[in-house]
C-alpha cells in the first residue's frame, strides 16, 4: 500500500511538473509573439526585444536560483499583456481596396438601404475596377440563406461567408474578413496578435464569389440552407447590426474569437439556432460535414456526391462576368 502511495505521489508530482513546464512555455511563447507583432514601428526593435524577453524568461524561470528573477519575469509578463490590451484598432490605415471602404446600414421600417456594397469589375486577382454602390432590400422578400465554404489550400481550414437570397432581387452576400493593409497578405499566427482590422464585406456574388473562384482559383462550395424566411431576417438583422458597429467602432480580427465561421455561428445563436460548440466550427474547412450531419442542408443524397455537386467553380467560370451568374451557379444544385 505505501509502494502504490509512493508511486502516485511521483506520478503526480511529475504530472504537475509537466504541466507547469507547459504553462510557462505557453507563456512565454504568447508574450514573445505580442512583442514581435506590437505596435513598434521598427520591425528590428521588435525582433530584438521579443528575443531579449524570450531568453530573460527561460534563464530565470528555470536556470537562475533567485527567486527575484521569476519574480521579475512575471512582472515584465504582465508589462507585455498590458501594452498589448492597450494597442487600439483603427480605421485610419492604407488600406487596400478591396477593403478600404467600410459598408453602413439604414434600417427604415422593412426597407433596408445599405451602402459599400462591393461590385468590382476584375481582370485578375490584382487587376480591377473599383467600384462600390448602394443597395435597397426589403425585409419582408428575404426568404432563404445560402452557405459557402472557399480554400486557400485544400485542407481543414478554409472561409465560409453567407448570402442572403430574396425573391425580387439578387442575393447580398456577406463575408467576414480581415481588413489588409496595402502590401499586407493573411497570416494565421500574426492574425491571433492584433495585425489586422475586421471587416463585414457586402456585395454582389459576381464580385465576392467570382474573385474566388474565377481569379484566385479557390475551391468554393455553395449549399443551401434549410433556414426558414423568419430564421434568415433574424440573422441578417444581427449581421446589420454588427455592420454598423464596425462602421462606428473598429475590432481587430482574432482566428479563434473573432472570424468567419466563429462569428456565423455566434450570430446563428443569438437568432435561435440549437445546437452545441463542434470542433468544426474552428476546423471550418470541415464545416459542410457539420452541416450536412446536423441536417442543416439537404441529406437527401451521400454528402460525398453532395459535396461534388456543390462544387461550382466551373460553373462559375462560364458565367464569369454574367449578370445571371447567380442563377447559373446554382443551375446543377440539388434543391434546398
Amino acid at each position: 500500500m505505501s509502494s502504490l502511495l509512493r508511486f502516485l505521489t511521483r506520478s503526480a508530482g511529475w504530472m504537475i511538473a509537466i504541466i507547469g513546464f507547459l504553462l510557462k512555455a505557453l507563456l512565454i511563447t504568447w508574450a514573445t509573439l505580442a512583442i514581435y507583432y506590437s505596435n513598434l514601428p521598427w520591425p528590428s526593435a521588435r525582433m530584438a526585444l521579443a528575443a531579449a524577453f524570450a531568453l530573460f524568461a527561460i534563464w530565470a524561470l528555470w536556470f537562475s536560483r533567485r527567486r527575484s528573477m521569476s519574480a521579475l519575469a512575471a512582472i515584465l509578463f504582465l508589462g507585455v499583456v498590458g501594452w498589448w490590451i492597450a494597442i487600439p484598432p483603427s480605421h485610419d490605415r492604407n488600406w487596400r481596396p478591396e477593403v478600404a471602404v467600410m459598408p453602413r446600414v439604414f434600417i427604415d421600417g422593412d426597407r433596408v438601404r445599405l451602402t459599400g456594397v462591393r461590385d468590382f469589375d476584375y481582370r485578375s486577382r490584382d487587376d480591377f475596377t473599383v467600384r462600390y454602390e448602394e443597395r435597397e432590400v426589403r425585409l419582408s422578400h428575404l426568404k432563404a440563406i445560402d452557405f459557402y465554404v472557399s480554400y486557400f489550400l485544400e485542407g481543414p481550414v478554409g472561409h465560409t461567408f453567407l448570402s442572403f437570397m430574396f425573391d425580387d432581387g439578387p442575393p447580398l452576400t456577406i463575408s467576414i474578413e480581415t481588413r489588409p493593409e496595402v502590401g499586407e497578405g493573411f497570416a494565421p499566427i500574426a492574425s491571433m496578435f492584433k495585425q489586422f482590422e475586421l471587416i463585414y464585406v457586402v456585395g454582389t456574388e459576381r464580385d465576392l464569389v467570382g474573385v474566388r473562384t474565377n481569379h484566385r482559383g479557390e475551391p468554393t462550395f455553395l449549399y443551401r440552407l434549410n433556414s426558414s424566411a423568419d430564421d434568415a431576417r433574424r440573422l441578417l438583422l444581427v449581421y446589420l447590426e454588427r455592420i454598423n458597429q464596425l462602421a462606428d467602432h473598429p475590432e481587430f480580427y482574432h482566428l479563434l474569437t473573432n472570424s468567419c465561421t466563429i462569428n456565423i455561428v455566434r450570430y446563428a445563436n443569438a437568432a435561435g439556432r440549437k445546437g452545441r460548440f463542434d470542433f468544426r466550427h474552428l476546423l471550418n474547412g470541415l464545416i459542410d460535414s457539420y452541416l450536412y450531419h446536423s441536417g442543416r442542408i439537404n441529406t437527401d443524397r451521400s454528402f460525398d456526391e453532395l459535396r461534388q455537386r456543390s462544387l461550382i467553380n466551373p460553373a462559375a467560370q462560364a458565367a464569369d462576368g454574367s449578370p445571371d451568374f447567380p442563377d447559373r451557379i446554382r443551375a446543377s444544385l440539388p434543391p434546398r
